[in-house]
């Protein structure tokens, strides 16, 4: 019984969040946290729910929107695919914004992703993945200027450096990553739109090719509502 009170204020704010239409933003956290009886911190803590759901978004210096129905992504970890490879099958339109194309120098972090010395030049490419002109989710692909220069993508690059890679006849292996959740950096929160520490689905990925080499690594953020992903996996030996 002790989680009572919790629960009833998460029905309450179900409640709320349910007749406000889709797109319009809910009254201050001050004001609703009055109107509710508790304070900020227990509020912020109820709406975290509805947040990985998808339902609401806090956008930083506006406010918390309600999410109308989205678009979900389902799909399969089994098979390394695209998010358009997926969006396509399921007939769902994505856009990219925020796109930038950038050679650096490899810092500790993406030169141990791609098993590489420290200073060798990268290419990096960031972009927001839109579903229904909403952010969904910030791609991040670092592979090395050797393999791919910013000079080798398209004027109409669609967003997905694997289906590049692909249509360019690069033979590639295996992909290995390691998913988790996180919270949103500064980096990650403003192109998405949403409020620092929020909490995102990470893929951390490494692309092989047929020798061994790693040429592409690449971190995404997903925002939780979107997507659905799930494994397929067979019991014992059969």
């Amino acid at each position: 019984m002790a989680n009572f009170p919790f629960q009833r204020l998460q029905a309450d704010l179900a409640k709320l969040i349910a007749k406000t239409p889709a797109g319009q933003r809910l009254i201050s956290e001050p004001e609703l946290a009055k109107q509710m009886g508790v304070s900020r911190a227990t509020l912020r803590e109820a709406m975290r729910s509805f947040e990985t759901q998808g339902v609401i978004r806090r956008r930083q210096g506006s406010g918390t929107y309600v999410v109308g129905k989205v678009p979900v992504i389902d799909a399969g970890l089994e098979k390394l695919e695209s998010i358009e490879t997926m969006a396509r099958r399921m007939n769902l339109e994505i856009t990219i914004s925020d796109l930038n194309i950038e050679q650096f120098d490899a810092d500790a972090d993406s030169a141990k992703g791609l098993g590489v010395a420290e200073k060798t030049r990268l290419t990096r490419i960031r972009r927001v993945i839109r579903a229904d002109r909403r952010p969904a989710a910030y791609l991040v692909d670092i592979l090395p200027e050797s393999f791919l220069k910013p000079s080798d993508l398209p004027s109409n690059f669609s967003g997905s450096v694997l289906d590049f890679l692909l249509a360019r006849g690069d033979k590639l292996g295996i992909s290995r990553a390691v998913v988790g959740a996180t919270n949103a950096h500064a980096d990650v929160a403003k192109p998405l739109e949403i409020q620092r520490d929020d909490v995102l689905l990470k893929f951390e990925s490494q692309l092989f090719d047929l020798k061994n080499n790693v040429v592409d690594f690449s971190v995404s953020y997903f925002i939780p509502g979107y997507f659905h992903f799930h494994v397929n996996r067979r019991v014992g030996s059969s």
